[in-house]
């Protein structure tokens, strides 16, 4: 009886072990990139750009893709964390799709008019938050 339930208990964990298998770093970084989070990074990153001097703006772009790979890396690992390698696999699909390449290629002028609207409403925002302080 004991070797029965051992067996059954091996089983059990052979079958969530392998369902939940971890996604290669490979597959993770694609799945970042075709979701167009570069696009939206890139975005922000021109914005950034324009507020610093031009003979500065290299010296700036150096740095800031040293931080921004920092920031890939970390976000690499939560995926890694968060999601199987099936979901990965199924992420890659969708981006492969259509609809899915639509939406990366239209990120960063999404990700731009997002930040203009929000630019907008930080106003009423913080006009909100003064009149609840008070």
């Amino acid at each position: 009886m004991k070797k029965l339930l051992a067996i059954a208990v091996f089983a059990l964990v052979s079958q969530v072990g392998f369902a939940q298998e971890k996604p290669s770093r490979e597959d993770v970084n694609k799945v970042i990139e075709r979701s167009g989070a570069a696009a939206q990074i890139n975005a922000a990153k021109k914005q950034i750009l324009s507020m610093i001097p031009q003979d500065k703006q290299a010296a700036f772009i150096v740095e800031f893709d040293v931080i921004l790979k920092k920031a890939n890396d970390k976000t690499i690992e939560l995926y890694m964390q968060e999601y199987t390698k099936d979901d990965i696999k199924a992420m890659l699909a969708f981006y492969d799709s259509p609809v899915g390449k639509k939406m990366s290629e239209k990120a960063e002028v999404i990700s731009s008019k997002t930040q203009e609207s929000m630019m907008e409403l930080q106003g009423e925002v913080q006009a909100m938050v003064m009149k609840y302080m008070q």
